[in-house]
């Protein structure tokens, strides 16, 4: 083979190698913005919208890596580079991270109506009471409805998508009921904050992994000739939707009462 070929393919396969480092580089920049957008926004080191806009950069720059990658293994197994190859299918797996985790995500989205307030009771919502205090600054209000989506909206919204979040029937009088919603809660994770038994009123907030939104939850307690009749309602303070969020918290929560 002329000296002038040897070189020539030398310089190609360095070139190979040199783009294989850039793309396994970039698919660990991809993972490393997946993560640190939300963490950087639950510890209050950035705004929300640019924490959400890196969950897209990172989806978007991995799905390029993605294509990128494909292409550079057909060229490695053509010139029978094993190791380049190897070093390419582990950048297809890194890449395949964020889809993995965020693809779910962009599906749920697209499966469920875009609200955040979900009630046993969408005629007469439980009211919150000490946490109102704590919404001081939420983007979201308490107020069920707005003008945008007004209450009756809302409720056909809710009733369409969760047709199981409803009032529960149980045979515990008011003060032992709000001692199991009391417990059932805590063991969901959730932090109690106020317990009312003569309102008949429990009070708890959720606190998401990644980004640290809260979501608050009211169980409302009425004594009736059966016992009492057991109602819930969890608003997010961010976000117009929950991804379905506060639906199965209720759901989870009446399951396990």
């Amino acid at each position: 083979m002329p000296q002038t070929v040897q070189l020539l393919l030398g310089k190609r396969m360095e070139e190979l190698k040199s783009s294989t480092r850039v793309l396994l580089l970039s698919a660990a920049i991809m993972i490393v913005i997946l993560l640190t957008g939300p963490l950087g926004y639950k510890f209050g080191l950035v705004p929300l919208m640019p924490s959400l806009a890196s969950l897209m950069v990172s989806l978007v720059g991995a799905l390029l890596v993605l294509i990128a990658g494909f292409i550079f293994v057909v060229i490695s197994i053509r010139n029978d580079q094993q190791r380049n190859r190897n070093i390419l299918l582990l950048t297809i797996g890194l890449s395949l991270v964020p889809m993995l985790i965020m693809g779910p995500q962009i599906l749920k989205a697209r499966s469920v109506p875009p609200i955040h307030d979900i009630t046993t009771d969408t005629l007469n919502p439980p009211e919150f009471e000490v946490i109102v205090k704590r919404r001081v600054h939420a983007p979201n209000t308490l107020e069920y409805g707005t003008k945008e989506l007004p209450a009756d909206e809302l409720a056909a919204l809710q009733k369409d998508a969760y047709p199981g979040v409803k009032p529960k029937q149980t045979e515990l009088d008011l003060a032992k009921a709000v001692s199991r919603a009391e417990e059932v809660l805590e063991a969901q994770g959730m932090d109690v904050v106020n317990v009312d038994t003569q309102a008949g009123l429990v009070e708890a907030t959720a606190t998401t992994f990644w980004f640290g939104f809260k979501d608050d939850l009211v169980v409302r307690v009425t004594e009736n000739d059966d016992g009492s009749l057991v109602d819930v309602r969890s608003v997010s303070r961010v976000g117009q939707s929950d991804l379905g969020a506060n639906a199965a918290r209720i759901m989870t929560f009446l399951d396990a009462f």
